[in-house]
């Protein structure tokens, strides 16, 4: 049901989903979408959460496969599998982390970049022994939001994602994790 979600939030967006819909396509009695989900809503939820996931496996998986000479090296590795997953797995384009739905989605705490920039401060304080954890998420929930708000506007321009956007997006956090991290 989830994939079946992922390919219609990529057709028609949020607003056009409808268990209903969900339901004829992941080819289920609409029964079974309520037993599992109650409304799109917690439908969307999951898929946020399967996203979130995701993104969390392939990046730990590049930190544990590549060799980084620095820990932003492991910020451009974050950047470049968010940059994937944009461009590879059905509904990410559209839902994101599920801040489309709510900026609350993953957590009811904190806003989903904040979840999402305090996952990446776990892996990287892990792998580079980075010091001021607080110091560091401070400047990664910046970074997130600022990337995030790069990267919709690279993938506006260009359905593949406007390669020079990206570019300065990548520039632009390297820089300023730079400056306030070091």
């Amino acid at each position: 049901m989830l994939d079946a979600c992922a390919d219609l939030v990529d057709e028609i967006g949020y607003e056009g989903l409808t268990t209903t819909l969900l339901a004829e396509r992941a080819e289920v009695a609409i029964g079974s979408v309520y037993q599992f989900f109650p409304d799109k809503r917690a439908i969307v939820q999951a898929l946020a959460l399967r996203n979130m996931d995701a993104y969390l496996q392939r990046l730990s998986a590049r930190f544990s496969n590549e060799v980084f000479a620095y820990w932003w090296d492991g910020v451009d590795a974050a950047i470049d599998e968010y940059i994937a997953m944009h461009r590879a797995v059905p509904g990410f384009r559209t839902l994101h982390f599920g801040d489309v739905v709510d900026v609350h989605l993953l957590d009811e705490e904190q806003d989903n970049n904040a979840v999402i920039a305090d996952r990446l401060a776990d892996l990287l304080v892990e792998r580079f022994m980075l010091g001021d954890r607080a110091r560091l998420k401070f400047a990664l929930q910046i970074a997130v939001e600022a990337s995030d708000a790069l990267i919709k506007l690279a993938f506006r321009r260009a359905q593949h994602g406007d390669e020079s956007v990206l570019i300065e997006a990548k520039a632009l956090i390297r820089e300023y994790l730079h400056r306030h991290v070091s």
